[in-house]
């Protein structure tokens, strides 16, 4: 009698995965709403909270944007389309390690602002200095960088905030106010995450192709182009004197 209850259970078992659909999962409109994978579920309504993480390479297929992993919460299904929102970013490990070298001091920060449409952003910059500095000089360059997220968080909206992170410009930004403490070999925006929900107001321009910023591109070169411009000056008159010589 065992044997033939222990058959008859077994025949009941189901196959869990042939009652499951491929739900497709799409980006938020800030980032064009691409497709950007799918999930599986038995049921619709198990897919909203689902989060899923993704590359910014994936999205645009910049290589240069590799290290940087975008997260997505899936908010709202309609058939078998999956909308997701925002909720932070983060740098691979390995690429941090690789930012840090020895003599150089790495500081810290962690700022929670708001955005100009609601959104309650923690965000955690990191500066790496040429040399090691003092602590009092690391407590500086936390109020600037306080300071410079904070106003720049409350003139955009979270799209705009999110392409300038992507993009290298708010670390360009901060890199530049630091320097009047000391000199600053990089900074990056380590890790966001959206601690509070606003009403997403999407910018003219969507971030589609970030821009890459590199450690060079904190050199100013502007005191280049004058000398530039006479070189230019100095061959035209050269060019000038020949044509006379030749006449």
């Amino acid at each position: 009698m065992a044997g033939k209850k222990g058959k008859s259970a077994s025949r009941k078992v189901k196959d869990k995965w042939k009652a499951k659909e491929w739900y497709k999962l799409y980006a938020p409109r800030m980032f064009n709403e691409v497709e950007i994978g799918e999930t599986p579920s038995a049921d619709p309504s198990t897919l909203i909270g689902r989060t899923t993480e993704v590359t910014v390479h994936d999205l645009t297929g910049d290589f240069s944007k590799m290290h940087v992993k975008l997260r997505f919460k899936v908010d709202d299904v309609n058939g078998f389309d999956a909308r997701t929102v925002f909720i932070g970013h983060d740098l691979t490990s390995d690429y941090v390690r690789r930012l840090t070298r020895r003599k150089r001091t790495k500081t810290d920060h962690v700022v929670d602002v708001e955005t100009k449409d609601g959104f309650l952003i923690r965000v955690k910059p990191m500066s790496i200095a040429e040399k090691r500095i003092q602590s009092s000089q690391e407590s500086a360059i936390r109020e600037i960088m306080r300071s410079e997220i904070e106003a720049k968080a409350e003139e955009m909206s979270v799209a705009e905030m999110v392409k300038d992170i992507i993009s290298g410009d708010l670390a360009k930004d901060i890199a530049k106010a630091c320097r009047v403490v000391v000199p600053i070999k990089r900074v990056e925006i380590r890790k966001t995450e959206v601690l509070e929900m606003g009403t997403e107001l999407i910018p003219e321009e969507t971030v589609e192709e970030p821009v890459e910023v590199e450690a060079e591109e904190f050199t100013e070169t502007e005191e280049e182009l004058p000398e530039a411009e006479e070189a230019e000056e100095t061959v035209e008159e050269e060019v000038v004197e020949e044509e006379v010589i030749e006449e």
